[in-house]
This record gives C-alpha cells, sequence and structure tokens, in this order.
C-alpha cells in the first residue's frame, strides 16, 4: 500500500452568497488597498493522509468519509478533491 495526501476542499456553489468572501474584498476596498482585487471566495480545506492501494482507491475512500461525516452540504457546496504522493 502507498501513502497519500488527500486535499478536499468545500466551498460554495456559484450563485450562493460568500459573506466571509465579500467582507475581505469589502475590508480592502474601504482601506483603499489592492483595488484591482474584484472578487474574493472562501473555501474551506482538509487535509487527510491515508493509505490505499492506488489513487483512485484513496480518493473514493475519502470521499466516502466525507459523506459519511457530513462535513459539507452538498446543496450549496461544491467539494473538489486532489490526490497526491506522500
Amino acid at each position: 500500500m502507498a501513502t497519500y495526501n488527500v486535499h478536499v476542499t468545500i466551498e460554495n456553489k456559484p450563485g450562493i452568497s460568500d459573506p466571509e468572501g465579500e467582507t475581505i474584498l469589502n475590508d480592502l476596498v474601504l482601506k483603499g488597498t489592492h483595488k484591482t482585487v474584484s472578487k474574493i471566495k472562501t473555501a474551506k480545506m482538509l487535509k487527510f493522509t491515508i493509505k490505499e492501494k492506488d489513487k483512485k482507491t484513496a480518493e473514493s475512500k475519502i470521499k466516502e468519509i466525507c459523506d459519511d461525516l457530513r462535513i459539507y452540504n452538498p446543496m450549496v457546496s461544491k467539494v473538489t478533491i486532489d490526490v497526491f504522493d506522500a
């Protein structure tokens, strides 16, 4: 078995408001710095280390864990899973 690092990124789907990102953007604009920035989106990232036989199995297992634990709301969240060799 190989060891993999798996990054799970959870962000709002397009069209869903992102108050945290809007607040950060507004702070930049109000302070008058970095006026070229027009949008900021926030996301949550979970980093797993897992031992599995291959990358596909590692990705599948982490997806199963995330679904079982209900760590995101599939109605409003977009989830991206990236698998890397450890």
